[in-house]
């Protein structure tokens, strides 16, 4: 509800200002905001989670940040969010107190000018988790990161996404 009650108003006017610091922007209005958290909360919805399960959030400061964040909140997932400056053990122990089945990560952030391997982080963070069913990933730095059977692209899974509402009660 925090975006659909500015659709009929503001759904044109800027909802994010975004710019990452190695000089990336974006601006996303609220209808495209809105648009973008129903097409992944059916991503989330077609990789099974549902009511009550729970996602964790490992990612730099960029949009898809609160989009996975109303994502979840928008199908009745809980969601965790983690400082992406955390080490592979305090993201493991994060993981595994609230046993999330996905994992959003991004190949890497920028911080204080440096990339920070993300996805490797991640990768070694859920080594002996069997709860946990994929890890998708947001391509942010371009970094070479090891690859795991549970990966799935962002990009890809969004490409072909529905921003058509399913049904929220599943």
């Amino acid at each position: 509800n925090a975006l659909d009650v500015h659709q009929a108003s503001h759904s044109e006017k800027i909802a994010i200002l975004w710019e990452g610091e190695n000089g990336d922007s974006k601006s996303i209005s609220y209808g495209d905001l809105l648009n973008e958290v129903k097409k992944f909360a059916n991503v989330l919805k077609s990789l099974g989670v549902k009511k009550g399960d729970r996602v964790t959030l490992y990612l730099p400061m960029i949009p898809e940040l609160p989009i996975s964040m109303l994502a979840c909140s928008r199908i009745g997932a809980i969601h965790t969010v983690v400082f992406s400056g955390f080490s592979s053990s305090s993201l493991k122990d994060r993981i595994e107190d609230s046993k999330s089945s996905i994992v959003i990560t991004a190949d890497g952030g920028y911080r204080r000018g440096k990339v920070v391997p993300l996805k490797n982080v991640a990768n070694e963070a859920i080594q002996g988790l069997n709860f946990v069913n994929h890890v998708i990933i947001c391509e942010r730095t371009k970094t070479d990161y090891d690859a795991n059977p549970k990966d799935k692209k962002w990009n890809e899974l969004m490409q072909d996404a529905s921003a058509v509402q399913k049904n929220t009660s599943e």
